[in-house]
């Protein structure tokens, strides 16, 4: 069986905008947009002054003069009186229906929060619905037990819980923080076995202390009660207006379960999915097997396109974080939690063998894969698979991405380029932070080589970036980021120094970064990313020129008008 390549069904997605938003044929534009500094991130014409457009597309780009010609009765016409506008941007890996969840329904504090201040937030959280059965929350910094003495972390919680099961995240999400009534609902005891987890162990009663980590939180995950479809939508809805009001016109689901996939499907059906989107969805699997479940896989696709969603990707977890959680998988062992201790690399979710199986048959379906690779062993084992893919396939084509890809061996590095393998650089961390101060007590020195984007742009990698929120980044605002790619400083000021500043890069290749290159990982790249007549009409306005001001603002950039296909979704 061969699912319909994601190629096709996206020529379908454009044929079904033509048709929708084909000019009225009098050459006049819906349009028109004057005397701006407009950067296109095309060679041949980077700069503007003014833009025509009808139908959802740029049918001109050029001088205020010229465009002004399009100019019809019902024409409306915009100065932008001399500020940048640029192609809207792309969140390459994102999780906006989880974030929205978050948001709209969680007990949340900042990464910063001490115990003082999560005990006020639980506290009143708790105070507010005292007869909720759980009270999901977070998120607490990978170094919070580090920095703060807390013996019993279970406990800790349970003095003023009273019967409300609490679920706290961490940082990246990949471990959680329970009290005892949510251990007791999930069926965990010191028995607990969790093949990819742990169950963290009181060192003295051995009794679970409330720390679980990576696929330990799963049986957490399973006695929460499910949300519902409303409560997805809502969580979608507001997520891609917030998208849009940050400049995002397109983005990349970086791994759903099926819930917020069928949710952004609602609203691409209602007209108001306004991103170019992708979602990668959890491979599904035969129940008690490694195989593959085909069947459950074309449903979840076929049950998802649209013509601005493409259903077509799967997401595959194989390894978890490099902080002091030290889950993700190294090729050298991480630093021993404490002097003399014992010392180990971290293990793979899944056997090598499984992993090029999967690869194999996902990429001969058409299927492009978003493989979880924090750890640089992680990263080689997945580089593994895609050339054992190629082999046996031949070059489909897909940009299978490598999520995380912040440490690389350097003989890893050229092969991105080889493969056709992409280098998803998120979440945007790349500068001090606590964070990285975290992973810097797990590996140590080896921390100075972080996020790796100079060397592997010079050897020809396409290179993405997203803000992998809600973890460890507040929102979904790109502008830190940018700032950061060029800089590797805080885009706060909160940290001093920088993280691996021989890894910047230049802000025109930040800005390709932020667009074009995301454009190209969602297959739109012929139509999108770029700002030229015949191309989508995605288009910002910024309060500020980014090639004007000193680089450290960049991160306080305000987006004052966003297009998607010609419709303003964001306006100051």
């Amino acid at each position: 069986m061969a699912f319909p390549s994601a190629t096709s069904s996206r020529l379908l997605g454009v044929v079904a905008l033509a048709v929708a938003c084909a000019p009225a044929g009098d050459g006049d534009a819906d349009l028109i947009l004057t005397n701006g500094r407009i950067y296109t991130l095309e060679a041949a014409q980077p700069w503007a002054e003014a833009v025509a457009i009808a139908g959802g597309e740029f049918t001109f780009v050029g001088s205020t003069s010229e465009a002004l010609e399009l100019r019809g009765a019902n024409t409306e016409v915009r100065d932008l009186k001399g500020r940048m506008a640029m192609p809207g941007i792309y969140d390459a890996h994102v999780h906006p229906v989880l974030g929205g969840t978050e948001v709209l329904l969680q007990c949340l504090f900042p990464p910063t929060a001490g115990p003082a201040e999560i005990e006020e937030t639980l506290s009143a959280c708790v105070a507010a619905d005292p007869a909720a059965a759980w009270i999901e929350g977070g998120r607490w910094t990978s170094n919070f037990f580090v920095e703060h003495e807390i013996d019993s972390p279970r406990e800790w919680l349970d003095r003023f819980s009273g019967e409300v099961a609490i679920s706290l995240a961490d940082d990246t999400g990949h471990n959680r923080w329970v009290n005892s009534k949510a251990l007791e609902l999930a069926g965990i005891d010191a028995g607990t076995v969790v093949e990819g987890g742990e169950v963290v162990l009181d060192e003295a009663t051995g009794e679970p202390n409330g720390l679980l980590l990576e696929a330990a939180m799963y049986p957490v995950f399973q006695a929460i009660p499910d949300k519902t479809a409303e409560q997805f939508l809502r969580a979608a809805r507001e997520s891609i207006r917030t998208a849009n009001r940050f400049g995002i016109v397109g983005i990349k689901e970086a791994g759903d379960a099926g819930t917020g996939v069928a949710a952004y499907k609602t609203l691409a059906d209602e007209g108001a999915l306004t991103v170019h989107m992708a979602a990668s969805i959890a491979i599904p699997l035969v129940a008690g097997t490694l195989d593959l479940d085909v069947g459950a896989l074309e449903r979840l696709c076929e049950e998802n396109r649209a013509a601005n969603l493409d259903a077509d990707h799967v997401k595959i977890f194989l390894d978890g974080v490099p902080s002091v959680a030290r889950t993700a998988a190294m090729l050298d062992d991480y630093e021993p939690e404490e002097p003399g201790g014992p010392a180990h690399n971290g293990e793979l979710l899944v056997p090598p063998e499984a992993l090029n199986a999967w690869l194999q048959q996902l990429d001969a379906l058409g299927v492009t894969v978003n493989i979880h690779t924090a750890g640089d062993r992680a990263v080689r084992v997945a580089l593994d698979a895609i050339e054992f893919a190629r082999e046996q396939n031949g070059d489909s084509g897909l940009m299978h991405q490598l999520a995380h890809s912040g440490f690389v061996a350097p003989e890893d590095v050229p092969r991105f380029a080889e493969l056709g393998a992409v280098a998803d650089m998120s979440p945007a961390i790349w500068y001090p932070s606590l964070i990285s101060d975290s992973i810097r007590a797990a590996i140590g020195d080896r921390a100075d080589r972080s996020w790796p984007v100079r060397e592997l742009l010079d050897a020809g990698a396409h290179v993405i970036v997203g803000s992998d929120w809600p973890a460890v980044i507040p929102d979904m605002n790109p502008w830190p980021g940018m700032e950061a790619l060029v800089t590797r400083a805080d885009p706060w000021g909160g940290y001093p120094g920088t993280l691996a500043p021989e890894q910047a890069v230049s802000l025109e290749e930040a800005i390709e970064l932020y667009t074009l290159a995301g454009a190209r990982l969602l297959g739109v790249e012929s139509r999108a990313g770029t700002i030229a007549a015949g191309k989508s009409a995605d288009l910002i306005v910024l309060d500020r020129d980014l090639f004007e001001v000193p680089i450290e603002d960049v991160s306080d950039t305000t987006v004052e008008l966003t297009l998607y296909v010609g419709a303003i979704v964001h306006e100051n």
